[in-house]
C-alpha cells in the first residue's frame, strides 16, 4: 500500500498503518489475531460489551500482547481515561483537548467532522468511515469509494480507511490512504 501522507512520529516511531478494532464478536480470537498481525500494528480497544472491571482487565491483557509485537493500543474513550489506563492513545470523535504524548484516532464520517479533525494538533490519524457496508451497522449508510476519496483528499492528517475493509479493498484504495482498520477484515 502506498502512503499518500507521511505518518506523524514521536521519537522516530511512525504511527501504525494497520489497526485491528476490538468488538464483542472478535473477542474470543483476539490473542490469535494479534499474533498474526504485522509487527508494529495497532489495536483499538473498544470492548463496550464488558463492565468496567472486566474491561480494564481485558485491556491489560491485550496491551501486553500488542506491545510485545511492537504495536500500540488506543482506548475508545476520553484522554483522561486513556492516560489513567496507560494507553498509547484514544479513539473517538474529533474535539476536546490534545495531549502530544498520546495518539488520537479521530473518527470521521462527513465533512464537518473532517474539518474538526484537521484542526487537532499532535499525533493524530483520521479514520474515515464507513466506506463499505459493515456488520457493525447492518443496513446503515456508507460513503462508497468516491465520497471516501473526496474526504481523504481534504484531510490534513494521515488517513486510515475503515468500514467493511479487507486486504483486497485496502489495495483497491491504497493510493490515497496511509493505512486501514477493520474488525472482521482482520479477525477471520
Amino acid at each position: 500500500m502506498r502512503r499518500r501522507q507521511p505518518g506523524n512520529t514521536k521519537s522516530g516511531n511512525a504511527l501504525p498503518t494497520l489497526w485491528l478494532i476490538s468488538d464483542a464478536r472478535n473477542d474470543a480470537v483476539l490473542e490469535r489475531v494479534i499474533k498474526r498481525l504485522p509487527f508494529g500494528s495497532g489495536l483499538v480497544f473498544r470492548h463496550y460489551h464488558l463492565a468496567a472491571e472486566p474491561r480494564r482487565a481485558r485491556f491489560e491483557r491485550l496491551s501486553k500482547l500488542i506491545r510485545a509485537r511492537g504495536g500500540a493500543i488506543v482506548l475508545a474513550g476520553d484522554l483522561r481515561t486513556a492516560r489513567r489506563w496507560r494507553a498509547d492513545g484514544c479513539y473517538g470523535a474529533p474535539g476536546g483537548k490534545a495531549d502530544a504524548r498520546l495518539i488520537r484516532l479521530l473518527t470521521v464520517h462527513d465533512l464537518h467532522e473532517l474539518a474538526r479533525a484537521n484542526r487537532m494538533p499532535g499525533r493524530a490519524q483520521a479514520l474515515i468511515s464507513p466506506i463499505f457496508a459493515t456488520r457493525t451497522h447492518p443496513g446503515g449508510a456508507h460513503l462508497g469509494v468516491q465520497k471516501f476519496e473526496g474526504l481523504a483528499r481534504l484531510s490534513r492528517l494521515p488517513v486510515i480507511a475503515l468500514g467493511g475493509m479487507t486486504r483486497a479493498r485496502a489495495t483497491q484504495i491504497g493510493a490515497i490512504v496511509t493505512g486501514w482498520a477493520a474488525i472482521d477484515g482482520l479477525s477471520g
